[in-house]
């Protein structure tokens, strides 16, 4: 069973910056698109970035684009998000999604494996 682990969260200041990394397990993580997705209290979880599988594609949702940047290291099994800029409006509980049939379409129902999330707090 793959398994997700999130890690890298944590409390900023307005325009600082924070890394994320989520870590799998098992062997297949190299097939996988894998995404990153928010949820911030009362709303509804969204997507935030989707990489290919080597890494070669990356897409962003419009309110993060410039700023996030999405990377992977598939000898590591892992899949970083970098936050910069950050904004109070991206305080939530962020989520590593792996999709593991290589599609990595930027919606919740695209991914079947999924993290813990961990928290992400920006202030103002």
């Amino acid at each position: 069973q793959e398994q997700l682990v999130e890690s890298g969260g944590g409390l900023v200041q307005a325009g600082g910056s924070l890394r994320l990394s989520c870590e799998a397990s098992g062997r297949t993580f190299s097939s996988w698109a894998m995404g990153w997705f928010r949820q911030a209290p009362g709303k509804e979880r969204e997507f935030v970035a989707t990489i290919s599988e080597y890494g070669g594609n990356a897409y962003y949702a419009d309110s993060v684009k410039g700023r996030f940047t999405i990377s992977r290291d598939n000898a590591k099994n892992t899949v970083y998000l970098q936050l910069n800029s950050l904004k109070p409006e991206d305080t939530a509980v962020y989520y590593c999604a792996g999709d593991s049939t290589g599609w990595g379409a930027p919606l919740v129902s695209g991914y079947d494996y999924w993290g813990q999330g961990t928290q992400v707090t920006v202030s103002s």
